[in-house]
């Protein structure tokens, strides 16, 4: 053996085993999810005091998880748990085979009940739409190819025959979940029924190679692993230097603002989006979000602001605070700086009247984004 053998006998040790151990986190993931929607909607359907929760159960275990600082459990997550189960309900048969694997580790001692999971199930074993259509899609294929990324862009997709296309096409084609978005989002299913040669149309497609670091910063799989998701950055150097100005300038102002985080993830139905700066204002007692843009104001842009103003509102805000306080900072090499201050939702005049003192003017933020 050369040392050049003993190289390439490492590196592809190593990678092998590396995609082996994400391939068994993901469906590790896929599986709890899919337990976490079982047994919420088992417990709403035939719960002993499901009425003394109604609608607030899903809120109560938001609750819960989050005061005990386990990731993964937001009131948006547990809800696409319940869409998964009810999405995919055949999943429990080749489930039903891993979760006895699992027991060799003790889970029923620790509180997984495999009963309670076979017995509501064991009328489910007909075979669903899908099955029919393709033996591909058998359960036991859709979680031996299919990570929850995947799953969250099919259960979009209302229509069954719709989504067995994309499910075939997906495992026949080995496509990332990204390609598989981006398959949807261009309406690939449409696209082929307008086209004349259809067999040429799908042969194109040609799947990207997912790397291993794409798969591990994938946010699902960093809130299953209990890693902390670690802030990206645009490559833009322009962008970078002016977070790093703006996060650093707010924070010595010394008028009540709190740096909570940077490049905040905000996910909804399987989509993310991401915050540049969150500060909460303790003198204002509310949150003030933060976007920049590095090029010149559009108004989608207030749009995008608002949706995270809504969303810190229904799902972040609490009973105490004031409403969130949104900035856009639009700024463009050689010409002028935008500064928009959403205000989207402030019907309190006291309040308003307040945040116009305590927040930095905005002729101050002009100056820093034109310096």
């Amino acid at each position: 053996m050369t040392y050049q053998d003993l190289i390439q006998s490492i590196e592809s040790t190593h990678v092998s085993l590396q995609k082996r151990t994400l391939t068994f986190a993901n469906q590790q993931l896929v599986i709890r999810n899919w337990l976490i929607g079982f047994y919420i909607v088992e417990f709403e359907q035939n719960g002993e005091d499901r009425a003394k929760y109604g609608d607030r159960l899903v809120r109560n275990i938001e609750q819960y998880f989050k005061e005990r600082h386990i990731a993964g459990m937001s009131f948006r997550s547990l809800e696409l748990y319940k869409q998964f189960y009810l999405a995919y309900p055949q999943i429990w048969q080749p489930l039903a085979a891993k979760l006895k694997a699992l027991d060799i580790f003790g889970l029923s001692k620790q509180g997984l009940d495999l009963s309670v999971i076979v017995q509501p199930l064991a009328a489910q074993l007909q075979l669903t739409d899908s099955e029919l259509l393709n033996p591909e899609l058998a359960p036991e294929n859709l979680l031996s190819h299919f990570s929850f990324r995947h799953f969250t862009a099919l259960m979009r997709i209302k229509d069954p025959l719709k989504r067995a296309f994309y499910e075939k096409e997906a495992i026949k084609g080995n496509w990332n979940a990204r390609f598989l978005e981006r398959q949807i989002e261009s309406l690939l299913l449409e696209r082929i029924g307008l086209s004349t040669d259809k067999d040429a149309l799908i042969a194109n497609l040609k799947a990207e190679i997912e790397t291993i670091e794409d798969t591990i910063k994938d946010p699902y799989i960093l809130e299953f692993t209990g890693f902390k998701e670690l802030a990206t950055y645009s490559e833009n150097d322009l962008e970078t230097a002016l977070l790093d100005k703006i996060q650093h300038f707010l924070q010595e102002l010394g008028t009540g603002f709190c740096f909570e985080a940077r490049q905040k993830r905000i996910t909804m139905d399987g989509e993310h989006d991401r915050v540049d700066l969150v500060f909460y204002h303790r003198i204002l007692k509310c949150h003030v979000l933060i976007d920049l843009k590095v090029r010149k104001f559009r108004h989608s842009d207030t749009g995008q602001m608002n949706f995270y103003l809504n969303y810190y509102k229904n799902e972040v805000m609490q009973p105490t605070d004031n409403p969130p306080v949104g900035i856009i900072l639009c700024t463009e090499r050689g010409s002028d700086t935008k500064v928009l201050y959403s205000t989207a939702g402030l019907d309190n005049q006291v309040f308003v009247s307040k945040y116009l003192v305590e927040l930095p003017k905005e002729e101050e933020l002009r100056r820093l984004i034109e310096k």
